[in-house]
């Protein structure tokens, strides 16, 4: 929307359970959102370790690590690699890292040093959008976008695998404000893939299954696929 070439997409795949920085459920569908999207994918490894993550991923942009290597370790055994799908390789030609923070002092100051180490721009379009606002100009420009994880009160396991549209958001909101969390996610309550999009020109299908430990649980993603849009 802004006319910016979008070159890569660039994911960190979490080996471990936990990460202050990456999301942990789902890395690979940035596979088949890149393959849909039409540019290369940059896969990286992280332990999630809290000193070395974003480490990682700056040794990674900067072209020194094995990408095929990581693609292996990152997509599932059984899943269909696109023929679409490019792995980059090798150094990054770009001006500018685009991270999707929206409140996360953390996340974004360390997105901004490495950045600047790297002497490129540092973008966060979304910084500071209204958490409500954000979430219905989602649904509003057809992102499909589905429940992968959840951990906070009031969301149980029923929201494993739902899709975010008006119905499911105006939930949401009264869930939010009656067991306060953050309606976006941004405090780790929920996370999501994106299953298509205004810049795919194919959708994401998938079959999961869930995973449910008392009060919280996750979707695992058993397969997934490209198809076309409906």
């Amino acid at each position: 929307m802004r006319g910016w070439d979008v070159e890569y997409l660039v994911t960190v795949g979490i080996t471990s359970d936990d990460s202050m920085m990456f999301q942990t459920t789902g890395a690979a569908i940035a596979g088949l959102q890149s393959a849909a999207m039409g540019v290369p994918w940059l896969p990286v490894l992280s332990d999630g370790e809290v000193e070395f993550e974003i480490k990682d991923l700056e040794v990674a942009m900067t072209g020194d690590i094995d990408t095929e290597y990581n693609f292996s370790k990152i997509w599932p055994e059984g899943w269909i690699r696109p023929e679409s799908l490019v792995i980059h390789d090798g150094d990054m030609d770009i001006d500018a890292l685009v991270v999707g923070a929206l409140r996360s002092d953390y996340q974004r100051t360390r997105i901004e040093m490495m950045c600047e180490r790297l002497g490129i721009i540092s973008y966060c379009p979304l910084w500071h959008h209204d958490s409500k606002s954000h979430m219905y100009s989602l649904v509003e420009h057809g992102f499909e976008v589905m429940f992968v994880s959840v951990s906070a009160d009031g969301l149980g396991k029923d929201w494993l695998g739902s899709m975010l549209d008006n119905s499911s958001l105006e939930r949401l909101a009264q869930l939010s404000q009656k067991h306060r969390f953050n309606i976006d996610g941004e405090g780790g309550e929920f996370e999501t893939v994106v299953l298509s999009s205004p810049c795919m020109d194919r959708r994401i299908e998938c079959t999961t299954e869930s995973l449910w430990e008392g009060s919280r649980g996750s979707l695992t993603i058993q397969d997934a696929r490209l198809a076309a849009m409906r």
